[in-house]
């Protein structure tokens, strides 16, 4: 089995789905309500659990309900917890989500327990259990303070260890140069395409631009996710190839670049090409958003698998 390090967040998501997102001063009656499992840390490492992958998940909760129900959830995704530790002073991270008739999504985060995962968090999970450095690929987000970010890309960079950058939420400041150029792979939407380079990324020939600033500043290989626009795909080299999204009924939009990193680990990590791993990570990604939810709208690998067959 593939071996994935997801260092990142965990949280539990508060969800209303209503006909509209309320503007703001606006109250919008009607909705339906359901608590999640969630945080995109957590979120990548259940959806490349649940595809095959050996999951080791690095990460901090509370010690509340909320910390111990998403424990809970990870050991039965069959997910290491070694390191996911229980922190004393801060509460799990709460996300309040609105999601709309068309499945777009607003959402604002409390953090919590996330804000103190460190770079000596990461430091034991390699000193104790070899995490880091037995690793095939690793995944990491913008959920957790930046200095931990930086210290896994540099563990990466020292034992030689593929990381994925999965930019979200979007980085409105850019990120530094040297974590740039530690990062083997990016993956950003549109949205943060737009901020990490300055091109307004609305389309396949604008993402092209953008995908050659990340290049020139130190990134080897740079997916962009455009939704129903599809996925560009650069690894520096090559002509750049765009691929198309799958054609589903969407019902919720939350988690689908979650469900598109986590995939793309475990086909990059089992060893299969990168447009291959792309191809398996749109179709992942696509049937996320036909079901309601975070964590539990992770697809199985029979699934994904199934829907590539009919593709």
């Amino acid at each position: 089995m593939a071996k994935i390090v997801v260092v990142g967040s965990s949280n539990t998501d508060m969800v209303i789905k209503s006909r509209t997102i309320p503007r703001p001063g606006e109250t919008v009656i009607g909705g339906t309500f359901v608590s999640n499992a969630g945080g995109k840390g957590a979120n990548q490492a259940v959806a490349a659990a649940r595809l095959g992958g050996n999951v080791a998940l690095i990460a901090r909760v509370g010690k509340d309900m909320f910390g111990e129900e998403a424990k809970a959830g990870f050991q039965r995704e069959e997910i290491d917890i070694s390191c996911v530790k229980t922190d004393e002073t801060a509460a799990t991270g709460i996300a309040l989500i609105l999601v709309d008739e068309k499945a777009e999504n607003s959402i604002s985060v409390a953090s919590g327990a996330n804000e103190n995962l460190s770079p000596a968090d990461v430091d034991e999970a390699e000193e104790k259990f070899s995490l880091i450095s037995t690793a095939d690929i690793l995944v990491v987000q913008l959920e957790t303070p930046m200095d931990t970010l930086k210290h896994t890309a540099d563990l990466a960079a020292r034992f030689g260890v593929p990381i994925i950058l999965d930019p979200a939420p979007a980085p409105q400041n850019g990120l530094p140069e040297d974590l740039l150029s530690r990062l083997t792979l990016i993956k950003p939407n549109e949205t943060e395409a737009s901020f990490l380079t300055g091109v307004e990324v609305r389309d396949i020939d604008s993402a092209k631009e953008a995908a050659k600033i990340l290049h020139a500043r130190g990134v080897r290989q740079v997916i962009i996710t455009l939704g129903k626009e599809g996925v560009l795909v650069s690894d520096g080299i090559s002509e750049p190839t765009a691929l198309p999204a799958i054609s589903v009924q969407a019902v919720d939009s939350t988690a689908a670049g979650d469900a598109f990193s986590g995939a793309l680990a475990c086909g990059l990590a089992e060893g299969k090409s990168l447009i291959e791993a792309v191809k398996f990570a749109i179709t992942a990604a696509g049937l996320s958003v036909t079901k309601l939810g975070a964590q539990q709208s992770m697809p199985t690998r029979e699934e994904v698998e199934r829907k590539m067959s009919e593709e």
